[in-house]
Formats: structure tokens, C-alpha cells, sequence
């Protein structure tokens, strides 16, 4: 239940998001572990296939207190999957939204962890760091520091310590703002291109380690060439819109506000 203030607004009020295509194999633990936090869940299905959306209605159907279904009709990607759960969970009241993925990777035992850090700092982002096992494929291991260095040139911080990761909480206010007023990516360039302007705008970023193994369904919607075209694309459009930030970040660093 969403909690108020005395004002009658909305106080630390968290929907979980979770953006599902076509992993009907893993959905149904994840959702069990999110609905052992005690969170309501939207699952957002972006244009699955009719296996997955069977299996997405039924959930849905089963605890309908706790969970609830929005439908794509047309596949948006990742990110265009979560700009629809921002904006649902928005339309009903709520004040934060953790994403969390569909495939199995994150852990949701860690959901309490990222709810209590996110009490403590309501107005920052709570992004997972992963702590990987050995299911993890190498060529993805290294391939994030590149984004990882991008991330840190294009904040002119170290900040974001990974802006990959999909399990984290965002507060829903400063991310209605953004989106509104700017074009995010909506595939796999999401949650890089996400945090990075949220940073530029001052939010802050908290990281928390979190568990992560590689999937549990051995479905991946990462496309090597595609993708990395696409997170390239989005690491050039991010590095000039560095440059005409470029002093107010240096300001923000000397002062102290955004400790490297």
C-alpha cells in the first residue's frame, strides 16, 4: 500500500518493474522472490511471444493484490519497456520504481537492501554493482569496463561505479522530469544513457553490491552487433553533451558535491 504524507502526497511509496520478453522460463521465480518483499509488482510484457504472455496473464491473474500486468502490443526494447512502467507507476501515485530483470540474474532477497537504502536517501538512485559468480561469459565481463570508462569520461566522475546493471531503485520524480523533457534509449542503451543525465541533473547515484549470475533461463536479448553499435551511438551523443557540461561538472567535483 502506498504510504502518504500529512500533505497527502506520496512519501517512499516503491513499485517493483519488472520488463519481460519471452522469459517465460524464469518469470515465475522471479516474481515469487519480488512478492516475498512484500512489494507490489507491475510486469510490463513488451511484446512477448504468445508462450510468455500466457504465463504473464496467469501470474497476474493468481495475485492480482500484489501484481499486475501492462501489455506492448509491439516490442519496445528494454528501455522503452521501462519508460511505460515509469510512467504507469506514476499515473498511480507511486514515489519510486526498482527494476529489477526478467531472466533470473538478479537476486531478489537483495529487494529489502535496496528498499532500506533508498529510505535512508530518497532522492538518489540505488544501483546494484555485480557480484558475479562463475556463470558469467567473459566477453561480457570485460566488455562492460568500456562502458564503464565512457560512463566515467562522460561524468567526469567515478561516481557510477556500473551503469549496466538492471536491478536498482530509481525516485520517480527526477525521472518523470527527465524523460519528459529529453529522449532516452530504449534498448539495451537504457540504463547507461539513464544514469548518466540523471547525474547531469544532480541526482544522486548510491551503488550497492548485489549477487548476479548469468541467466537462469539461458535467454539473453543482448545482440552483440546491434548493441554495441547502439551503446556506442549513445556513449558519442552522451561525450558532447559532456563537453557543454563540462564546467558545471568540474564545479560540482571541486565543490564536493559529486565525490569521484
Amino acid at each position: 500500500m502506498r504510504e502518504t504524507s500529512a500533505g497527502g502526497q506520496a512519501a517512499f511509496s516503491p513499485l517493483v518493474v519488472i520488463p519481460v520478453y519471452d522469459h517465460e522460463h524464469a518469470i515465475g521465480a522471479v516474481v515469487q522472490g519480488v512478492l516475498a518483499s512484500g512489494l507490489p509488482c507491475l510486469l510490463v510484457d513488451d511484446g512477448s511471444h504468445p508462450a510468455c504472455a500466457q504465463v504473464l496473464r496467469a501470474l497476474a491473474h493468481a495475485r492480482p493484490d500484489q501484481l499486475s500486468l501492462l501489455r506492448l502490443d509491439v516490442n519496445q526494447g528494454k528501455g522503452g519497456a521501462m519508460l511505460a512502467g515509469f510512467a504507469e507507476a506514476a499515473r498511480r501515485g507511486y514515489s519510486h520504481v526498482l527494476q529489477i530483470d526478467a531472466d533470473g540474474q538478479h537476486d531478489p532477497a537483495d529487494i529489502p537492501r535496496f528498499e532500506a537504502l533508498a529510505r535512508q536517501h530518497p532522492t538518489a538512485v540505488i544501483c546494484g554493482i555485480p557480484a558475479y559468480d562463475d556463470s558469467v561469459p567473459k566477453a561480457r565481463l570485460y566488455g562492460r569496463y568500456a562502458t564503464h570508462i565512457w560512463v566515467w569520461i562522460n561524468t567526469l566522475s567515478l561516481q557510477i561505479r556500473d551503469s549496466m546493471c538492471g536491478f536498482r531503485l530509481y525516485p520517480l520524480a527526477p525521472v518523470t522530469r527527465l524523460v519528459g523533457e529529453e529522449t532516452i534509449g530504449r534498448r539495451m542503451d537504457f540504463d547507461s544513457e539513464i544514469l548518466v543525465r540523471l547525474f547531469w541533473r544532480d541526482v544522486p547515484v548510491i551503488s550497492l553490491p548485489t549477487r548476479v549470475t548469468y541467466p537462469s533461463d539461458g535467454v539473453s536479448h543482448f545482440d552483440v552487433w546491434r548493441d554495441n553499435v547502439r551503446i556506442s551511438r549513445m556513449h558519442t551523443r552522451l561525450f558532447f553533451g559532456m563537453l557543454r557540461r563540462a564546467p558545471r561538472l568540474l564545479w560540482r567535483r571541486a565543490a564536493g558535491s559529486a565525490p569521484a
